[in-house]
């Protein structure tokens, strides 16, 4: 890679780092598993509603379209992202159900916004809602995550 993404030129004040891959251990690794590699790089924020925001860079590896990240590479991010908001709100979940709504091609080395929401909590239901967008306004994908909370042991 020549340069390294700039997080911290797209990190609002008002948010906190959080480690939220640390919630599930090391079952991350499809795509935060290598935090130097050519695919994803994420870094994770609570934002000042205590939302979880990820800054989710998007690298050569990840490629569809010439000079653009693959469909499957934005659902995969939006599948750990929006699976962790709900672990960060106090839900072990898995992720029952994903719709991903694609709404532009979104460019290699771009360095993304992924904003989340806790739409709702019925029994062991979780829906949490997400948008990939960039920090022009630009809005790349919708998706609607159903997520079912892990019975104890």
């Amino acid at each position: 890679m020549d340069t390294a993404p700039d997080f911290d030129r797209l990190r609002q004040p008002q948010w906190t780092p959080f480690d939220a891959p640390s919630l599930v251990g090391k079952s991350l690794r499809f795509v935060s598993g290598d935090p130097q590699g050519n695919r994803f790089r994420l870094r994770y924020f609570r934002d000042e509603k205590n939302d979880l925001v990820a800054l989710a860079w998007f690298g050569e590896e990840t490629e569809g379209p010439p000079g653009h990240a693959h469909g499957g590479s934005m659902a995969a991010v939006l599948d750990e992202v929006l699976g962790l908001a709900a672990w960060a709100a106090g839900y072990p979940i898995v992720v029952g159900n994903l719709n991903v709504h694609f709404r532009r091609l979104l460019p290699l080395k771009l360095v993304a916004r992924v904003e989340t929401e806790i739409v709702s909590v019925k029994g062991r239901k979780v829906l949490v809602r997400g948008r990939l967008c960039d920090d022009a306004g630009n809005l790349y994908a919708e998706a609607d995550c159903l997520c079912i909370t892990i019975l104890p042991g």
